[in-house]
């Protein structure tokens, strides 16, 4: 994956766990925020596969939050740094949705991405107890049934048609 999706993978997870905030705490927020960085870049190196995609994504700009904002009610309020929502990739987002609802579907996912790096996404694929207490609202399948509905279908293809692809 390209070094060039850092800033949307930080705003995708950045906007996830402002919309969907952790548990209280320290520990319960750096779980959540690794959950939601996995589902991000998960979803990221999907919708943006080789160099070329990212160089794109630069030229052309991800969009921003502005309808995951709507669709949510998320309050952007006197965010005065408010500039990372420029970064953030709505089908990104909605994918990594789709993948933090279903652990099944993010094993699926990973396995297409793979490069080695089997444990990278075990709190997405394999979420336990702790991953479950410190991010209900992240990994609650209702609640992100509308952002991750808005593209699910896309992502649902690319998987299906990558998977015949392999096997």
């Amino acid at each position: 994956m390209s070094a060039d999706l850092t800033p949307v993978i930080a705003a995708g997870s950045r906007w996830l766990l402002t919309a969907f905030p952790p548990s209280s705490g320290a520990f319960s927020q750096a779980l959540a925020e690794a959950q939601a960085r996995q589902a991000v870049t998960l979803a990221a190196a999907l919708r943006y596969p080789t160099p070329l995609d990212a160089e794109l994504l630069h030229l052309l700009g991800p969009g921003g939050s502005a309808r995951l904002d709507r669709l949510t009610g998320a309050d952007q309020g006197d965010d005065a740094d408010a500039g990372w929502r420029t970064w953030v990739d709505e089908t990104v987002v909605s994918w990594a949705a789709c993948l933090l609802a279903s652990p099944a579907l993010a094993f699926d996912a990973h396995r297409l991405v793979d490069h080695g790096q089997a444990g990278a996404f075990a709190r997405l694929t394999r979420p336990g107890d702790h991953e479950q207490d410190a991010a209900p609202l992240l990994r609650h399948p209702d609640l992100l049934e509308p952002v991750a509905a808005l593209h699910r279908a896309p992502l649902l293809d690319l998987l299906d048609n990558e998977s015949a692809a392999l096997g």
